[in-house]
């Protein structure tokens, strides 16, 4: 894309503060966005060909959203962790395989989804960041959950379409954890941590696609308990339920909330 096309967008992006260039095949982050570090607070460069995020990223001290969807990263630079604004990281349909330790210190980010990258471990360091609500992971290479789980603050996290087949009880002690998507890992019925029925704070678990049929979840010990907790989750005049268990029909787009 030509020098003088990039310029007519960064005037208009000195005026909103949003700077959007996506699918125009860019080979590498525009350098003429220095320009703008002091007042940029949302980039979006995705469906481009750029490998490499610059140094210079972590000069963008005012930014709340960095988009990269669809690029050629395979790393991250350290510089990334001095974006002490940014709330939302969104780096889906990357090659990606690990963060750098300095993600921890993105004190504001509020959704990070790395979608459809080649991570093979739960990416380590983000039990610090304090605000995380949405963490997807979806679309990787992760065998297993980790112990270190427990530290995440985040509300959801999606684990979709991986090739777990090990989750760690502790993640029962994700004390703002309310959604867990488990779709199409390696999991077998004894993989599931019989805490995330009794004592967790999950309210919606997703689990079809695995090593076992979804209503043999009757067979885990707690079973009985949530089931009295939620026989009536069906009628409008009772309490929702406490945990749910998302079933998705094959050949068919539909969804049903089954109670457990």
């Amino acid at each position: 894309m030509g020098n003088n096309a990039i310029k007519a967008h960064l005037e208009n992006s000195q005026k909103t503060g949003i700077f959007q260039l996506t699918g125009k095949g860019l080979p590498e982050f525009p350098e003429e966005l220095q320009r703008l570090t002091g007042n940029l607070r949302t980039v979006d460069l995705s469906s481009n060909k750029i490998e490499v995020l610059p140094a210079a990223i972590g000069n963008f001290l005012q930014m709340k959203s960095l988009t990269l969807n669809c690029n050629k990263l395979t790393s991250l630079p350290d510089e990334i962790g001095k974006l002490k604004k940014l709330e939302t990281l969104l780096l889906n349909g990357n090659h990606l395989t690990q963060l750098p330790i300095t993600v921890g210190q993105l004190k504001a980010l509020r959704t990070l989804s790395l979608s459809g990258n080649k991570f093979r471990e739960f990416p380590a360091g983000l039990g610090s960041l304090r605000h995380l609500d949405v963490l997807d992971l979806s679309k990787n290479h992760i065998q297993a959950v980790p112990a270190e789980v427990a530290a995440l603050q985040a509300i959801e996290i999606n684990l979709n379409q991986n090739q777990i087949s090990v989750v760690s009880a502790e993640v029962s002690s994700c004390q703002r954890l309310k959604v867990l998507r488990l779709e199409e890992n390696c999991l077998e019925l004894t993989s599931i941590p019989v805490s995330i029925l009794t004592t967790s704070q999950v309210s919606l678990l997703s689990v079809e696609g695995n090593l076992f049929e979804v209503k043999n979840m009757r067979d885990l010990e707690g079973y009985e308990k949530v089931s009295r907790e939620t026989d009536a989750c069906f009628f409008d005049s009772q309490p929702a339920a406490k945990l749910m268990i998302k079933v998705k029909a094959r050949n068919s787009q539909a969804t049903a909330l089954c109670c457990l």
